[in-house]
């Protein structure tokens, strides 16, 4: 499974503006994963063929981020930060809020595939905690009945056939 020509192209299209092909190890890793909603090993393998990489390199860097998620999610990837600002703004109230709308615990996905609900360490939200990701989107100054009403708009949006938390995404742009 090479690399889409979506991909490559965006790729080749920033190559100029970094000066390795390491550095462009980390948008390529985002637009993998924008497109499969994951990054598989087999994708990894790919991204070091495309850009002169050993896998081993291509590999620590997607597991050190958790940005990147190396095993498939749910169409909605719901990240609460659980960090200190966060907790002491009551996290802990909202990932409990949200595993009981969603059904599941963090580190889960539902069983119809919708959402995955996963415990962050930080989201650099600290002056606005506490705060969630919903895919790329930020949501900050949560309380457990904004979290309800932004869960419930995910879901409708889904089941509309609306793209979900891309509202910053602009195609053929990086980032």
């Amino acid at each position: 499974m090479a690399l889409s020509e979506k991909i490559k192209n965006t790729i080749n299209g920033i190559r100029h503006q970094f000066p390795t092909e390491q550095a462009l190890l980390l948008p390529t890793l985002h637009e993998v994963q924008n497109e499969k909603g994951w990054v598989s090993m087999d994708s990894m393998r790919d991204i070091g063929e495309f850009l002169n990489l050993p896998l081993s390199k291509v590999r620590e860097v997607a597991s050190f981020y958790t940005m990147y998620k190396l095993e498939p999610q749910g169409k909605v990837d719901v990240q609460i930060c659980t960090n200190i600002s966060c907790w002491l703004n009551g996290a802990d109230k909202l990932v409990s809020c949200a595993s009981k709308k969603l059904g599941i615990h963090a580190g889960e996905t539902t069983k119809d595939g919708k959402f995955t609900l996963s415990q962050v360490e930080c989201l650099a939200a600290c002056g606005t905690a506490p705060a969630m990701m919903i895919n790329e989107d930020y949501h900050e100054n949560l309380t457990e009945e904004s979290l309800i009403k932004i869960l419930d708009q995910a879901k409708s949006d889904l089941d509309s056939g609306k793209i979900v938390g891309k509202d910053t995404r602009k195609d053929g742009v990086w980032p």
